[in-house]
């Protein structure tokens, strides 16, 4: 279709003026595309089905999604001042809202990852070597797909044969030996920057939200101990701004996931005088409040290595004038790389679907919030880890595989049958406008019904999952001590 267009110059981002040019925008959507395989990554009946019957290319489909971009643009007044013409990263912000708009969620999340990484290239945050690109390791992700088709559960449908054959527990300890080890290599990795002189007081376990990251911590930190390190766990949450200063949304949402829910200037100043060995007085805040209500003084002891479990760990403006030899900064990430049904449509199931039903289970069983809810922040939850999470994991020292191909079979029971938590399609009704959680549900919702889910009796007892595994930090029974649980 054809467009008026009325913007006529751009704002780059050294405040230079240049003429519009909607063929960038095009391609640059067509580029996100085609790193994931391609616009049919992202079609769903009932969601988007009549924009693939309308455009028969993906050529076609970027010349639509451009134009919606250049409406958008032109809907600001302000734009058509010809010394006040839309931003680069204005211009960006359209992109994404067209894309997540009509249902191009991939495509929107590889866009997103590809221009903060970007960004960070441009802040000298990471080098060329280490640029995440659109988030998807290829390399590690093949890796991945290569060992699970070795266990015989590369697809959905070898993953059900194996759980309907009774094989599990083989797929159970094999999946659980791969990640200690890793933990192993972490840990000798630690020892290792230590015994070469390095001035390591600081250590970091980072990751996207419910990766694992808090059963992580301690096992690492267990082996550390073995060898005599000492840790001083500081507790992030107490940085979160008052919730006054986290205003609500259009459904009474508040987003906790970006870094600058935290006071980032004075956890940076508690960071370094840790480190410098002053006394610092930490917040103490109230959940129950939604304020600080107090102080408590620490001091890192000689010797002590100081202990971080957070979200945004590799976020630059967080460990801003420390040494990078005093860190020591371990990544998790959820990535079980399984592909839909019998392979043939060649579509991985998606890495953030699996942490979302990790998180729906915790947030229902440990903090009375509803599966419902827990979807509709998940844009939230996506677009904080697309900035300051997913495109800086070549920051870490060594990344740990969190996924495992026997979870979604553990996660199913808890959403099936009558005592499902997974939510009706009707509990969407009063949120008709809200696409990304509609796609993300019924995503999730298709996942599930082709998943064959383990008994529930076998989830009760140990014998088959045991009670350090991180799957029981979220299907319950762990004997790690899980703060956020309690």
């Amino acid at each position: 279709m054809s467009v008026q267009n009325r913007i006529v110059k751009v704002q780059k981002r050294n405040r230079a003026l240049v003429r519009f040019d909607q063929e960038r925008i095009l391609k640059a959507m067509a580029r996100a595309a085609a790193s994931i395989g391609g616009f049919q990554q992202d079609y769903w009946p009932g969601i988007n089905e009549r924009i693939y019957s309308a455009f028969n290319s993906d050529e076609a489909i970027a010349q639509f999604l451009s134009d919606i971009v250049v409406v958008c643009l032109n809907a600001d007044p302000h734009h058509l001042i010809s010394n006040f013409p839309p931003t680069i990263e204005t211009i960006q912000d359209e992109v994404l809202h067209a894309l997540r708009s009509y249902g191009f969620q991939n495509t929107a999340d590889a866009y997103a990852c590809y221009r903060w990484g970007r960004h960070w290239l441009r802040e000298g945050a990471i080098t060329r070597e280490i640029f995440a690109g659109n988030g998807f390791h290829t390399e590690s992700i093949q890796q991945n797909l290569k060992t699970n088709k070795a266990l015989g559960c590369d697809t959905i449908a070898g993953l059900n044969e194996i759980v309907r054959s009774g094989k599990t527990r083989g797929l159970v300890e094999a999946s659980l030996q791969a990640y200690e080890t890793s933990l192993d290599q972490a840990a000798a990795k630690v020892i290792a920057r230590i015994n070469v002189g390095d001035p390591l007081r600081m250590m970091w376990v980072s990751g996207p939200s419910s990766s694992g990251k808090t059963t992580t911590t301690v096992k690492l930190t267990e082996r550390l101990q073995k060898q005599g390190l000492r840790f001083l766990m500081l507790n992030l949450d107490d940085y979160f701004w008052s919730l006054v200063e986290h205003p609500t949304d259009w459904i009474n949402d508040r987003n906790y996931e970006t870094p600058e829910a935290m006071d980032i200037q004075l956890l940076n100043q508690h960071l370094r005088g840790l480190l410098e060995g002053r006394t610092i007085e930490k917040p103490i805040y109230s959940f129950k409040e939604g304020r600080r209500v107090a102080t408590k003084q620490i001091k890192l002891e000689p010797g002590q290595i100081l202990l971080l479990d957070c979200l945004h760990g590799l976020y630059p403006p967080i460990t801003e004038g420390i040494d990078p030899r005093a860190q020591f900064r371990l990544y998790i990430e959820n990535q079980n790389a399984i592909l839909e049904g019998d392979g043939s449509t060649n579509r991985l199931t998606r890495f953030t679907d699996v942490r979302m039903l990790r998180r729906m289970l915790r947030d229902a069983k440990h903090r009375n919030h509803s599966p419902l809810l827990t979807i509709l922040h998940w844009h939230y939850v996506r677009s904080g880890e697309l900035f300051s999470i997913i495109p800086l994991r070549g920051l870490a020292d060594h990344v740990v595989n969190g996924g495992f191909p026997f979870e979604l079979p553990a996660l199913k029971p808890f959403f099936d049958g009558t005592a499902s938590l997974l939510p009706r399609p009707e509990d969407f009704a009063p949120y008709p406008g809200f696409l990304d959680a509609r796609v993300r549900y019924e995503r999730v919702r298709a996942l599930l019904e082709s998943v064959q889910g383990l008994e529930t009796q076998s989830l009760a007892t140990y014998d088959l999952i045991p009670g350090d595994a991180v799957m029981r930090e979220f299907i319950g029974g762990s004997t790690i001590k899980i703060p956020h649980n309690e």
